[in-house]
């Protein structure tokens, strides 16, 4: 491990004690908001899961009523009939704090309409693509959920490394170095006192046979 380039005085000894006082502290305290940051982040990964299996299987469903729906009508009839919404959503976003991660928070509502749910007259339009438009018109929650929770996944993923990097800088290089040069200071001093007193018990000799 190398040394920091300091002088190997007392006053410096005491700086670096301080420093590596604080560096303890520093370190402790991001291992524990990585540790929570890891918690939290098991729990959002669970909610993503689940999230993203039922988004798939709701819009498998869709799509397969959807298909259904294009074998008994022609693709005109189906463009024509899905051209217009019927239904108009307005979306909000602000940010929620996760451990000092700004993630994203994402609201919407529906606007009111002045038509019916379907866009379209049923004469002319099958069963299935009525099933298809509102098994996906149910799914547009969980869809954005799902975006807000994958985000929030990520930016915290990304936090949790950038955590793990610092204490692993603490843990493994900082502190190692101020306790090394701390040490290294120590027996200097020791080694400089030593050397003091061995001159002064000489001088008095010296004087004594005088």
């Amino acid at each position: 491990m190398a040394l920091l380039r300091v002088n190997p005085t007392r006053m410096e000894l005491t700086r670096l004690k301080k420093r590596l006082k604080v560096a303890v502290r520093g370190h402790k305290l991001l291992k524990d908001k990585r540790d929570e940051m890891i918690r939290q982040f098991m729990q959002i990964i669970k909610l993503n899961k689940k999230l993203r299996a039922d988004v798939e299987d709701e819009l498998k469903e869709a799509q397969r009523e959807f298909t259904l729906a294009s074998m008994s009508m022609n693709t005109p009839a189906v463009e024509e009939a899905l051209m217009s919404p019927s239904v108009r959503f307005e979306f909000t976003a602000s940010l929620q704090n996760i451990m000092s991660v700004m993630v994203p928070k994402i609201g919407f509502y529906e606007l009111p309409r002045d038509m019916r749910y379907f866009p379209y007259g049923f004469l002319g339009t099958s069963g299935a693509l009525d099933s298809s438009v509102k098994k996906l018109a149910g799914v547009l929650a969980k869809m954005i959920k799902l975006a807000e929770v994958e985000k929030s996944c990520n930016m915290l993923a990304d936090e949790i490394e950038k955590t793990r990097r610092r204490v692993n800088a603490l843990e493994y290089v900082l502190i190692p170095q101020f306790e090394e040069t701390i040490k290294y200071i120590t027996m200097k001093l020791d080694e400089n006192e030593r050397g003091n007193l061995t001159r002064l018990m000489k001088m008095k000799d010296l004087l004594e046979m005088k």
